[in-house]
């Protein structure tokens, strides 16, 4: 016989619109009562009627996540991190890339084209401070201008890459290349950069314009700007915008004879996959993808709250140290 929410309730000692509320994600619910039915859930083998709530709410039950693209590594490793974290909720995600395309983002943006789902969670890259959503549901992903009025969920970029660069300064490193300026998302660009800067600063170094090697975020492009310029420059450390650039320079080196990381040091930021399965392993920034899905999807469902004020929440990052980065 199938599990009823009233029977939830009468295991967790609740009532059965608390059970209700935390079935259906509401945020009303103090964090220890939501522990307690989530236990009464787990323990009972509950399996909410997904079909019932959806005609009951008027809600499809599904989420469009939008990203740039899957070119970057990164990117599929937040769309399989929000994936699972909807799942565990009962929503299922249906998934596009944009091309950062200006018009793409904005028609999402304002709910317009073809959005049949509850929602968007979108990393955006085209989108200005001043764009507004319309009435469908919006969570931007990424980094954003000072003053937007729209829900968003990122990292601490600026904090995390003092964190890199001051981690390299500590192994003895002192001529640290930057890889990847004036490139990337602006806003991303911009808070690294100054961060790499607030590094140097705080270890009384002077910023050399010389060690800002631009170059796309990618793996080829990497690679060649780093065999164009390591011999000249002699840096001592990189520290490269994203894992891809990274793996550009670890190769690049490589080909040129240079000890990583005996003569120069490599970190990177993103912790995609590969990261852990170079040679040597490379030292990166990670962001916290579990925390930026669960908040991004908790927006999403707050939104549907008449009183419901955007919000700017800041996930989490670690950073992760291994072989190109060791003394």
């Amino acid at each position: 016989m199938a599990v009823s929410m009233s029977d939830v309730a009468r295991h967790a000692g609740v009532s059965q619109r608390t059970v209700s509320n935390v079935v259906n994600n509401y945020v009303h619910v103090s964090p220890a009562t939501r522990a307690r039915v989530k236990a009464s859930l787990d323990a009972l083998g509950y399996r909410p009627n997904t079909a019932a709530r959806r005609l009951r709410t008027g809600r499809t039950g599904t989420v469009t996540l939008a990203v740039p693209t899957f070119r970057e590594r990164y990117f599929a490793d937040l769309a399989e991190a929000i994936v699972a974290a909807a799942r565990d909720r009962g929503t299922t995600v249906l998934v596009e890339t944009t091309g950062g395309r200006r018009e793409t983002e904005l028609e999402l943006l304002r709910g317009g084209g073809e959005i049949l789902t509850d929602g968007v969670i979108m990393s955006a890259v085209s989108l200005g401070r001043t764009d507004q959503r319309g009435a469908h549901p919006v969570v931007l992903i990424g980094d954003r201008e000072p003053g937007s009025t729209i829900d968003h969920v990122g990292i601490r970029n600026r904090e995390a890459a003092q964190t890199a660069v001051t981690h390299l300064l500590d192994t003895g490193r002192r001529r640290i290349l930057l890889l990847g300026a004036n490139h990337g998302p602006k806003r991303s660009y911009q808070l690294r950069r100054q961060g790499y800067q607030a590094a140097l600063k705080k270890h009384g170094l002077t910023l050399d314009p010389d060690l800002l090697v631009a170059c796309d975020w990618t793996t080829t492009a990497a690679a060649a700007a780093i065999t164009r310029t390591v011999k000249d420059l002699g840096p001592d450390g990189i520290f490269a915008m994203n894992d891809s650039a990274a793996l550009g320079a670890l190769q690049a080196l490589q080909r040129a004879g240079v000890a990583v990381p005996g003569d120069v040091a490599v970190i990177g930021f993103d912790d995609i996959v590969e990261s852990s399965l170079s040679t040597p392993t490379l030292s990166t920034v990670a962001p916290l993808l579990d925390e930026i899905a669960g908040s991004a999807l908790d927006l999403l469902e707050e939104q549907l709250d008449d009183d419901h004020v955007p919000q700017h929440r800041m996930a989490g990052y670690e950073l992760r140290i291994r072989e190109s980065t060791a003394r």
